[in-house]
């Protein structure tokens, strides 16, 4: 009886090398902040239709996440990209995961509604995201909105409260057009083609005037825009809001804090809106040399004041300052309550030499910066 020999080949397993394993966790890291720069893509189902939605980080729900939508005429990547992406804002972004909203058919490469299309008002846009909170597992966010999208957000706060911890509104207009608001659009319709419509809802008019590299780039991203149409059923939208009815006793019941560029289209509305919120938890912020859109021209001053929001809000207490509180001057105006009465105002000037102490959302606090 003849017995048969198999060759077994026996592979040892080997330890990478230091070089190699150091290679291989730069590799690991790499992947990891290209998916963090580009985001997940989501399409998200809700009672009133699809949302596309962008998530950045992970989905860790031990803080809440920050929300974003966006204005009129820009999707999210155009409105905060350039924000979100800035040097000193990362130490913000590592801490929290970025959830970023498209309006229905805004998003880059959106189809064309086809004629007749019913495009969702604001309101309903606002009812949308509850089921985007839910899809993401969030209990809470903080709100990062710009124009339209700052007015969406106020809708979704005041009907959710409890899901709100704070919210950041720049550009806000709650209030509904009236008539003298609505001849002047029929006006403008019919004068200004679409694409100079929106843009004159985005900047300020010094900004048309010297039409800045910025305004060129948008008037032609704007205008080339395959999804021109869905743009348009957007502005509409947003031109037909309802009035939010803030007083002091309808309001937000989360630290709010406004910004708005000096100058801007929507200044004097942001001041309105200052006035009929709480002043006990209500930050203003009116940027200079900022134009129509903060985040995009003064993302520095933006990151900084953003980071103070939320220290105040009891996050990132240990965060350092950026270079911005080290190298320049701000002077904030702040008013506030003793007791609960607001009886006294003061001036605070911080320049180099003195060391700056986050916002506490029990002061109103007007910023010139």
């Amino acid at each position: 009886m003849t017995s048969e020999m198999q060759e077994i080949a026996i592979t040892e397993d080997k330890p990478l090398l230091t070089g190699q394993a150091d290679a291989a966790k730069d590799v690991a890291e790499l992947a990891a902040r290209i998916l963090l720069d580009q985001g997940q893509e989501h399409s998200v189902e809700t009672p009133h239709g699809v949302l596309r939605v962008t998530l950045h980080g992970t989905r860790t729900t031990r803080r809440p996440a920050i929300l974003t939508c966006h204005d009129v005429g820009l999707d999210s990547k155009s409105c905060f990209s350039p924000l979100f992406k800035f040097e000193e804002m990362q130490e913000i972004v590592k801490n929290f995961t970025l959830i970023h909203i498209d309006a229905p058919g805004q998003e880059e490469g959106a189809s064309a509604y086809p004629p007749g299309y019913q495009y969702p008002s604001m309101e309903t846009i606002s009812e949308m995201i509850p089921a985007v909170l839910q899809f993401f597992n969030f209990r809470t966010v903080i709100g990062v909105g710009v124009g339209a999208g700052a007015y969406i957000l106020s809708k979704f706060t005041l009907a959710n409260p409890d899901s709100v911890e704070g919210l950041v509104l720049v550009n806000i207009d709650t209030n509904a057009k009236g008539w003298m608001d609505w001849a002047a659009h029929k006006l403008s319709s019919v004068t200004s083609s679409l694409t100079e419509q929106i843009l004159c809802h985005l900047f300020s008019q010094e900004e048309l005037s010297a039409n800045t590299d910025l305004v060129q780039s948008h008037r032609e991203r704007i205008s080339k825009a395959p999804n021109l149409a869905n743009i348009e059923l957007f502005w509409k939208t947003y031109n037909s809001r309802r009035d939010l009815n803030l007083d002091r006793n309808y309001t937000f019941k989360c630290p709010v804090m406004l910004v708005v560029g000096d100058q801007a289209p929507y200044e004097d509305a942001a001041v309105e809106c200052n006035s009929k919120l709480d002043p006990t938890s209500t930050s203003f912020l009116k940027m200079a040399d900022a134009g129509g859109l903060p985040q995009l021209t003064q993302p520095a001053k933006l990151t900084e004041a953003f980071k103070y929001f939320i220290q105040g809000m009891g996050y990132m207490a240990s965060s350092c300052m950026t270079r911005l509180s080290r190298s320049r001057t701000t002077s904030l105006s702040s008013s506030y309550s003793m007791d609960g009465s607001r009886s006294r105002s003061r001036t605070l000037s911080q320049g180099s030499q003195g060391g700056q102490m986050p916002p506490s959302p029990s002061q109103t606090m007007e910023v010139s910066c």
